[in-house]
């Protein structure tokens, strides 16, 4: 937490304010490298996990990741405009997407089906590829019965001096619980679909199948490449590791009224007042990305004690029950951040919300102010 964080939070603050801390992240990254088998693509799709997509892939860069990776060519572009010239793949693109500038602008491409292959081959230039399989997830990757076909394709095309197969990738499907048996299959399903890259004369170099959870957990996946998003910012899905977190939300109390016991609190009137107490209003809602169902479960750090969220969060705002404090309107709630104060954090508004916390980070609204803290000495890479 920077300093300029801790003196708005202790003396208040006019507007809620998000902060992302990229030392956190560049100590994440440190350690994620060193438990990759082998090179470490840093993932920064959904604006780098709501953090930040150039901050996040600068900070990687620099420490430790030697590759970056997207999902859409409209989240490769950015990248390459700010200068950033590392090997960058994008994995999930329709048929017509704009491969052509793709090649032009050196983006890897990765290849799930024989009609992103044939649409691919057909641009000017040699395109970089990275063929695809479904290792379990009935999701994105080429099914097993058409992988046979897309390898000896996909070699006819190098042939042809179309593309360059780099690649072979997979996804895990069950890689937050390491003993799920899902996870051998998948392992067993991508041998089997390298064997066949290679019998139909392929020889990629990047064999990629690990993201956060498996990097952690499971060294057999993770081959020549390990690809991390979720872990760079301190959200580690196997609950093995002690990521830290890169983000802090705090909110100036608007509003602090007292009322007595049984006043209903919000819309719906899902809580009543115990008894007599003092409610404080919070300007955030589920507009900015707080998961509604955390209602009159989550909690907040105030004068550092947690308080209960009470009543239903709504658009805008959502209120807080204060007891018996002395706080007033104008001291500032911190929603979450790394733990280090007695705060929540992220994990516990997922756990309130019944979900994960990827939704939550990357749910935080557009009009939430946003601080950034650099690490010092950090290199520029553009």
């Amino acid at each position: 937490m920077s300093g300029l964080a801790v003196a708005a939070r202790d003396h208040g603050a006019a507007h809620p304010l998000l902060e992302v801390d990229l030392r956190s992240v560049a100590d994440n990254t440190r350690l994620l490298a060193g438990r990759a088998g082998g090179e470490l693509m840093a993932v920064v799709k959904a604006d780098g996990f709501g953090h930040g997509a150039l901050d996040v892939a600068r900070t990687a860069l620099a420490h430790g990741a030697t590759r970056l990776g997207v999902t859409s060519l409209e989240e490769a572009w950015p990248l390459r405009d700010a200068g950033l010239g590392a090997p960058l793949l994008s994995w999930l693109n329709p048929v017509d997407a704009d491969f052509a500038t793709a090649v032009a602008r050196g983006v890897d491409l990765a290849v799930p089906s024989a009609q992103h292959l044939a649409a691919i081959a057909a641009v000017p230039g040699r395109a970089r590829v990275h063929l695809h399989v479904d290792a379990g997830m009935a999701r994105d990757g080429a099914e097993p019965s058409a992988w046979a076909a897309l390898c000896r394709a996909a070699r006819r095309a190098e042939l042809r001096g179309e593309v360059e197969v780099v690649g072979v990738m997979g996804h895990l499907g069950c890689a937050d619980d390491p003993g799920d048996g899902c996870n051998a299959l998948a392992r067993t399903r991508f041998a089997w679909a390298l064997e066949t890259a290679r019998a139909a004369g392929l020889r990629p170099r990047d064999r990629h199948l690990a993201a956060t959870a498996a990097t952690l957990t499971d060294p057999r996946t993770h081959h020549t490449l390990s690809r991390v998003g979720a872990g760079l910012v301190g959200i580690d899905p196997s609950r093995t590791t002690a990521l830290r977190p890169a983000m802090t939300l705090t909110a100036p109390l608007v509003g602090v009224r007292r009322v007595r016991g049984g006043t209903p609190v919000g819309y719906g009137h899902e809580h009543r007042t115990r008894s007599a107490t003092r409610l404080g209003l919070v300007p955030l809602g589920y507009a900015d990305g707080l998961p509604r169902l955390a209602s009159d479960r989550a909690e907040v750090l105030v004068r550092g004690v947690r308080r209960p969220v009470v009543g239903t969060i709504s658009m805008d705002q959502l209120v807080v029950d204060l007891g018996e404090s002395a706080v007033e309107a104008g001291e500032t709630v911190t929603l979450f951040g790394p733990g280090d104060r007695g705060e929540p954090t992220v994990a516990h508004w997922a756990r309130w919300a019944g979900t994960i916390e990827h939704e939550v980070v990357t749910g935080l609204g557009a009009r939430l102010a946003r601080r950034t803290t650099a690490v010092p000495h950090l290199r520029s890479l553009s």
